[in-house]
């Protein structure tokens, strides 16, 4: 056995994973549409044997749900931008809820360092965002980074 295999082995391991749910989670990753008797053949278990894995990964919050991947640019929003946004003082929980209502804010982490938020902004124009960014001014300093590409989509982490 490779450095590799072992190394793979003791990650799993400590997740409380086997091999088949590594493999139901692989699968998912790359198509969470399968239907569960294709889900079954690939990882060489039963149809109801995999729909009790899957419901226990659910269940133990491994996985959280199944999300629809939309390309915004397709929906009309050409434009994507990472936000950098540092509350003035006093002013945490304000901008947290303006951020929360701003419907152009499709994601937001709370991060470490300075700037306590990290917000993913989609709008159709230069002028959309600056009157977005120019909203949260007054409670506010915000650095943009408008996004040109993704080098890496989101993906699971390795297992």
């Amino acid at each position: 056995m490779s450095k590799i295999d072992k190394a793979n082995r003791l990650q799993i391991a400590n997740t409380g994973l086997d091999a088949v749910d590594v493999a139901i989670l692989a699968a998912l990753d790359a198509n969470a549409r399968l239907p569960v008797s294709e889900l079954a053949r690939m990882v060489g278990m039963s149809a109801p044997g995999v729909a009790d894995r899957v419901r226990r990964l659910e269940e133990s919050g491994v996985i959280r749900g199944f999300t629809l991947d939309v390309d915004t640019r397709m929906l009309g929003y050409p434009i994507r931008a990472l936000v950098r946004i540092r509350p003035l003082p006093g002013k945490l929980h304000v901008v947290e809820k303006l951020i929360q209502e701003t419907p152009q804010f499709i994601e937001c982490d709370k991060i470490t360092g300075d700037d306590p938020f990290l917000a993913r902004l989609v709008v159709h124009s230069i002028e959309e965002m600056d009157d977005v960014l120019e909203a949260l001014s007054e409670y506010a300093v915000t650095s943009t980074a408008v996004i040109k590409g993704t080098s890496v989509k989101r993906r699971m982490p390795p297992l």
